[in-house]
C-alpha cells in the first residue's frame, strides 16, 4: 500500500512539473521544473528496483544536461522587446496536433490489452553488480569499443579546438 501511495505522489509530481515546464513563461523556471521532473523519474527508477538506471539518470540528466541547459538559457539574451512578432499559426497547429495525439493515445489505451501478459520478476534486476557482471562478461567487446570511440571523440575535440599557430 505504501508503494502505491509513493507511486501516485511521484506520478503526480512528474505530471505537474512537466506541465510547469511547458507552461512557464520564464525559461529559468522551466528548466528548474524540468529538474524536478527528472528527480521524480529518478524515484520511479528506484521503485522499479533499477538502481543503476536511477543513478545514471540522475548524473546524466539532472546533473550534466540540466547544467548545460541552465547555462544556455542564462547566456541567451531573451528580451521580449528584441523578439520579432510571430504568427499564432504555429501555436494553433501545435495545439491541434497535441490534441490529436492525445486522442490517439487515449484510444490506444482504451482498446489495447495485453492478453497473457505476465509481469516480470523485479526482485533481482537492476542492481549495479548484476549490470557490471553482464557488461564485463557478455558485452566486454562493445563496452571497450565504446570507450575507444569516446577517446577518439575527445582527441578530435581537442584537435578541432586547438588554436593554430601563425
Amino acid at each position: 500500500m505504501n508503494s502505491q501511495i509513493i507511486f501516485f505522489i511521484l506520478s503526480s509530481l512528474s505530471l505537474v512539473s512537466a506541465l510547469f515546464v511547458v507552461f512557464s513563461k520564464n525559461p529559468i523556471y522551466s528548466v528548474m521544473w524540468l529538474i524536478v521532473c527528472f528527480i521524480s523519474i529518478f524515484g520511479h527508477y528506484l521503485m522499479l528496483n533499477a538502481q543503476f538506471l536511477a543513478i545514471i539518470h540522475l548524473i546524466v540528466y539532472a546533473g550534466a544536461i540540466m547544467v548545460l541547459m541552465l547555462f544556455t538559457v542564462m547566456l541567451l539574451n531573451l528580451n521580449k522587446e528584441s523578439e520579432p512578432h510571430k504568427s499564432p499559426l504555429p501555436k494553433v497547429a501545435a495545439i491541434i496536433s497535441g490534441g490529436l495525439l492525445l486522442l490517439v493515445l487515449l484510444a490506444a489505451m482504451h482498446s489495447g490489452s495485453l492478453p497473457g501478459y505476465i509481469s516480470p520478476d523485479l526482485t533481482d534486476t537492476g542492481y549495479v553488480q548484476k549490470v557490471g557482471i553482464k557488461i564485463f562478461t557478455d558485452f566486454l567487446l562493445p563496452f571497450e569499443m565504446t570507450s575507444i570511440l569516446f577517446i577518439a571523440a575527445m582527441i578530435g575535440a581537442v584537435v578541432l579546438a586547438k588554436k593554430e599557430k601563425h
